[in-house]
């Protein structure tokens, strides 16, 4: 077969996903904070753009140049005040439609903003807070605003588990290959105080021998304080504290070799495995819950994320609802114009046209992406509300059945594009702040052809039936699917099982079992 080289033309349709199309759906599934991270990043590499804190930008330090004599802002169309009378818009979150991939796409007539990069997920080491010299304040007292002395500023800060961690090794290990391996282990405890990474792995990537590792690892959970610290899980923390106390006889280890039995109550079986009485293993049972699981929680930990609501949903004077964005989770963004002049105005190099061109393309970008993602947000938000009016109004009871799919088609958005939005997104509401996920759940049949109930409502009833439990009248999976379906909800007796599993309620005979021990007990 005769082959040559010869030229084609052939016209044909292909998806493109430029990077802002792509960097614009990371935002729009991105969290308060992640946003936040993000825009700090942008800010940082954009001398453009500002937070309208009055800081001002030298813009060509970044540039290689002289800064200019004056700076002015111009407040971006995300500062703009959305509310829940703003939803006519019928191009709203057009860019994000990914799913579908058939709308415009993101496109802004010749603005093409360079690619930018995800905002980095730095990971925090706390092992020097605390340390001499790791602060900047002089020590003593505090004050408030008035300069008075703050009686918060005399209170001591108990030290982070890290810092305390530090200092027991210190005192305790003197070789430095030794220390450096007890530091390596202090960087891989949790919260709690557990060591949370293999010994085996661990070794390898120090490079020392297993053997070593292990006798370190055994030296800190003899001496460390509090008891328990560096245990690889629940029943070696358990067996520190009881072998500090020398109570860590044959049969407390078999018992805390079978928590499994525990922690379904049975107490046939650690009866016959232990040799105890009934008595017995109820003083055992006493002994251990007088330990503490979570050592480490005794320490102060890094300030837990605060959830802030992306929507909040407030009663009108009318009854409708009252459905805004949250200021507090809208980062502020300004794009300095005196720059902007600068370019038309000709009195600039070529590099720092070039530069300035492309920081005033990414910031409108940028502002562009943020405007378009609270509109999506509040978009969505809106229709969930409208669609589960009852749970404002009646609490969970009132809760419908509901799917990305039936959202996307009401506002005109692809089901994944809903699936965004709802990640990572938070509302307030008269009962409480929810996750927008929350609202989404699937159908219950109604026996008698009626509405559906949604499966977030049945749990509910599950979880009261089983509360309102007497001694004598333990309700098994399918007595409880007999009343559901007095109450007009189909339910299977393998579902009703799913259910509780899923709400953390024990089985009947698990409960039946907690009841009786109880009753010894008391």
């Amino acid at each position: 077969m005769m082959m040559s080289a010869k030229l084609q033309m052939r016209q044909s349709q292909s998806l493109v996903m430029t990077p802002q199309l792509l960097q614009s759906i990371r935002l729009l599934q991105y969290s308060h904070l992640e946003l936040q991270a993000f825009v700090d990043q942008e800010m940082e590499r954009n001398p453009l753009l500002d937070a309208g804190d009055g800081v001002e930008v030298d813009w060509r330090e970044a540039a290689g140049a002289e800064p200019p004599d004056a700076v002015t802002a111009a407040t971006s169309p995300a500062e703009t005040a959305l509310s829940g009378e703003r939803q006519d818009g019928e191009a709203i979150a057009d860019g994000f439609e990914v799913g579908a991939f058939d709308g415009p796409g993101f496109e802004e007539g010749g603005d093409a903003a360079p690619a930018l990069a995800e905002p980095e997920r730095e990971r925090r080491s706390e092992l020097s807070d605390g340390l001499p010299g790791a602060g900047t304040g002089s020590g003593g007292g505090g004050t408030d605003a008035d300069g008075a002395p703050s009686i918060e500023g005399f209170a001591e800060p108990r030290p982070s588990l890290a810092v305390h961690a530090l200092g027991e090794l210190a005192e305790a290990i003197a070789d430095p290959l030794d220390r450096r391996i007890a530091e390596a282990m202090v960087e891989h405890l949790d919260e709690a105080g557990y060591l949370r990474i293999d010994v085996s792995e661990m070794a390898v990537a120090l490079g020392v021998p297993k053997a070593r590792l292990l006798r370190i690892l055994r030296r800190l959970q003899a001496e460390a304080e509090p008891a328990g610290l560096f245990a690889l899980d629940l029943a070696d923390c358990l067996s520190i504290q009881l072998r500090r106390q020398g109570r860590l006889d044959p049969v407390m280890e078999t018992v805390l070799a079978h928590l499994d039995l525990l922690a379904r109550r049975d107490f046939a079986t650690l009866r016959r495995l232990t040799g105890e009485d009934e008595a017995g293993l109820l003083d055992i049972l006493a002994e251990i819950r007088r330990l503490d699981p979570k050592p480490g929680h005794a320490f102060e930990s890094g300030p837990a994320d605060v959830v802030v609501p992306d929507v909040v949903v407030s009663e009108a004077s009318d009854g409708s609802w009252r459905i805004e964005l949250n200021p507090a989770a809208l980062p502020r963004v300004l794009v300095h114009s005196h720059y902007v002049e600068r370019i038309a105005t000709g009195r600039l190099s070529a590099d720092e046209r070039t530069f300035l061109t492309d920081c005033h393309a990414s910031a409108n970008w940028l502002v562009r992406s943020l405007d378009q993602r609270a509109r999506t947000i509040l978009k969505v938000a809106s229709e969930i509300v409208r669609r589960q009016d009852g749970f404002l109004t009646e609490g969970i009871t009132g809760l419908k059945p509901l799917t990305l799919m039936a959202v996307a088609e009401a506002v005109g958005m692809h089901e994944s594009t809903i699936s965004r939005v709802t990640a990572n997104k938070y509302i307030a509401t008269p009962r409480g702040t929810f996750e927008l996920k929350f609202f989404f759940t699937v159908a219950i049949a109604s026996t008698g052809g009626g509405d559906p109930h949604s499966a977030e409502s049945v749990k509910h009833r599950i979880r009261t039936l089983v509360a309102a439990e007497g001694p004598g009248a333990v309700l098994s999976d399918d007595d409880i699917a007999d009343r559901l379906k007095e109450e007009g909800v189909e339910l299977a007796r393998r579902t009703v099982a799913k259910y509780r599993e899923a709400l953390g309620i024990p089985s009947s005979i698990q409960r039946r079992r907690e009841m009786n021990a109880r009753r010894i007990a008391s």
